[in-house]
């Protein structure tokens, strides 16, 4: 039971708590009376860590050969001897006091408070690598005479002088204490290298009061000391091996106590390390949050050029180039886009093949003439990632980026990792990114002058330049609800059509039966009221494999035209909501603005599950739509109005008949992606003009 209590005691006890590690530091803290001298103790770690290495060339050290001896080369010529005209003495009587102390063994507490009263005047940085120096006199000097007795005579020398021979004899036995001093010696140089980077932490990021600086502060004296006994143990070890002849025993104690010691060493570390990594990320805070502002006031100031902006935005340094040319494979500089205006494509690696396919054509046919202002603009792709810290980068991303960087003609950023985490912040803060592609605009001085222009890219592609509100504004009111503006250039046979005076019918939907239905009432009807029909499939939104096999039947079955690939039909439907978000973004109502009122009513037939039909006569003909049944209904009974329709005209006359003829119960939806833009507050029914109850769809649909 009095086991049982003690280990429960010991396992309760903290590391840096226990009484009598606390009695131990009061006696160490009273030595403590710093005279405020700054050191840079850098380049004297970085000799410690070279004579570590060349003693044990085994032990892990940061770099190649070459560059060691060319970094300790520097440092001894050029950062280290000025420290060390001022230092060189105290070493020295470190180095003694160790040597003399611990021949026999004696008491290493005593001999480590005695070192910390020798280094009183000193910071708790300082006392560590100043010990440290000085345990490597002794420590190198020992492995130089071990390295060079058998090939240099004054080395053999020593090695007799010293009685060494003995050692060397015994290498094998003794190399399980060897490799415990330098496991001890490992733990003590990552310690001392982690105090160190504390005293390099920014003081204008960090301030003394900090909490995790504050931790750390209080458990560095302890950490020093535990170094400086560790210092005194390994010294032991070396200064005992000599002369300590044949009728020596070995023992298992010495390597327990090493061992512990490590082991005590590297829990100091842990900890420490713990609370640098806690300063540094206080510290990247709020270096983010400066970064963050000065952001904000850039991207609100005017400047002479794009530049500065861009460079914000990109990449500030200027220690690479950051951008990518796709055509010819090389990086560039942020200049190549001075005072030209800039269209910065932001996604995530998940950029829609439909997306990216339609953009790379609209930028391809703009730059076929470079004499027209729309092709004078550039494109550059900003991927936003998640954070490498919480979300590691694989391979898996790396191709997928590059894939994506190599299929865009344009512009793009060298590597995800170069947008600071401040661009991150405010292209998802300031321009409200949220996974769906953006389009953001900057003028020639570095004006954003639209957040998001990939509506006015749907609707109008090249022709929206310069891509600006005022641009939109004047582009809207040159519209009327026609057939140009519905479907575009989804088709050329649709412009055909048009100049030689056919009838056209836009139709939806994925009811294959409604479909086959429709296309032959509608032939047999156009074939009696001897007008020229022409009919064209437009699928669903997002469509998916029952539109592309739709697709294969119309056209197996001549029922009627069909767009080439599923690209084409994506187009048709984000058009339309590109036109809804467009409209809305000026502040146009569904009951003041027609055009509102039709895409409202297009979008409402692609929600429900029924099919559709839109039909025209020429470009300025207003167009008739109603959904599968009416119109289905309707062409039906053209008997009912066919002599109107030959007094009045085929349209008119289908017009009136749909009006009489619309239901009286209805339930229609209008499905609009989240992301895709404002959704907006109020959105009226496309039959009746109420309004429409508002709910929230979470769909998955592999088809």
């Amino acid at each position: 039971m009095a086991a049982m209590h003690t280990r429960r005691e010991r396992g309760h006890r903290h590391l840096f708590s226990s009484s009598d590690d606390n009695a131990m530091m009061k006696n160490i803290l009273a030595t403590h009376a710093p005279d405020g001298t700054y050191f840079d103790v850098k380049p004297l770690l970085q000799i410690i860590e070279d004579i570590i290495h060349r003693a044990n060339p085994d032990t892990t050290h940061h770099g190649t050969q070459p560059e060691i001896d060319a970094m300790v080369e520097s440092v001894i010529y050029n950062d280290v001897n000025e420290m060390l005209e001022v230092m060189a003495l105290t070493i020295n009587k470190v180095s003694c006091e160790i040597s003399c102390k611990c021949i026999g063994g004696g008491d290493a507490h005593a001999t480590t408070t005695g070192i910390f009263n020798m280094l009183s005047h000193y910071g708790w940085d300082v006392k560590a690598i100043v010990t440290l120096a000085a345990f490597m006199v002794n420590y190198g000097e020992f492995w130089l005479v071990v390295q060079l007795c058998t090939s240099n005579p004054l080395a053999k020398s020593l090695a007799h002088l010293k009685q060494m021979h003995d050692v060397l004899e015994r290498g094998e036995a003794l190399r399980p204490r060897f490799e415990a001093v330098t496991n001890l010696i490992r733990a003590m140089l990552e310690l001392t290298r982690c105090i160190v980077r504390f005293k390099d932490l920014p003081e204008q990021y960090i301030s003394p009061d900090t909490p995790e600086l504050v931790t750390a502060t209080a458990h560095i004296p302890t950490a020093v000391y535990w170094i400086i006994r560790s210092i005194v143990a390994c010294a032991s070890i070396l200064i005992n091996l000599i002369g300590m002849g044949h009728e020596h025993i070995t023992t298992t104690t010495e390597a327990w106590e090493l061992s512990s010691l490590a082991h005590k060493i590297s829990n100091i570390h842990d900890h420490l390390k713990h609370q640098l990594d806690l300063c540094n990320q206080h510290i990247n805070e709020k270096k983010q949050i400066e970064a963050y502002l000065m952001l904000l006031r850039i991207m609100e100031t005017a400047h002479l050029d794009n530049t500065k902006p861009l460079r914000h935005l990109i990449y500030l340094k200027d220690d690479q180039l950051p951008l990518y040319e796709s055509h010819t494979k090389n990086r560039v500089s942020i200049d190549i886009l001075k005072k030209k205006i800039v269209l910065l494509l932001i996604s995530d690696l998940d950029l829609p093949a439909d997306e990216l396919s339609v953009l790379d054509q609209m930028y391809r046919e703009a730059r076929q003439n470079p004499t027209r202002p729309e092709s004078q603009y550039e494109v550059v792709w900003l991927p936003v990632v998640p954070n490498h810290k919480d979300t590691p980068w694989t391979n898996e991303n790396q191709s997928k980026f590059e894939t994506l960087r190599n299929m865009m003609p344009w512009y793009s950023v060298f590597h995800p990792t170069l947008i600071e985490p401040a661009a991150i912040k405010y292209i998802k803060e300031v321009w409200h990114f949220n996974h769906k592609p953006l389009l953001v605009v900057m003028d020639p001085q570095g004006r954003v002058v639209n957040t998001n222009a990939l509506h006015m890219m749907w609707i109008w592609g090249s022709l929206a330049f310069p891509f600006t509100s005022m641009r939109e504004e004047a582009l809207w009111r040159e519209e009327s609800w026609r057939i140009e503006l519905l479907a575009d250039s989804i088709d050329p046979m649709i412009t055909t059509w048009v100049a030689e005076g056919k009838y056209i019918c836009l139709y939806g939907g994925e009811d294959l039966d409604w479909i086959r239905k429709f296309t032959k009432t509608a032939q047999a009807v156009a074939r009696t009221a001897g007008i020229q029909l022409e009919m064209l499939y437009v699928g669903k939104s997002n469509p998916r494999e029952k539109v592309r096999k739709n697709n294969e039947i119309i056209r197996a079955e001549n029922l009627s035209h069909v767009l080439p690939d599923l690209t084409l039909i994506w187009f048709f439907w984000i058009r339309l909501e590109s036109m809804l978000h467009s409209k809305l973004q000026h502040g146009k109502s569904f009951d003041e603005d027609p055009i509102l009122k039709e895409v409202n009513v297009m979008l409402t037939y692609d929600g429900n599950d029924q099919g559709w039909a839109v039909i025209c006569h020429g470009s300025n003909d207003w167009m008739r739509r109603a959904n599968g049944d009416t119109v289905f209904q309707s062409l039906s009974n053209y008997e009912e109005w066919q002599d109107e329709a030959q007094e009045r005209g085929f349209l008119p006359a289908l017009n009136d008949h749909l009006e009489a003829n619309r239901p009286q119960h209805h339930c229609n939806r209008l499905i609009l992606p989240g992301t895709t833009g404002s959704v907006p507050e109020r959105v009226v029914c496309a039959e009746c003009g109420r309004s429409m109850e508002r709910f929230f769809l979470y769909r998955c649909c592999t088809d």
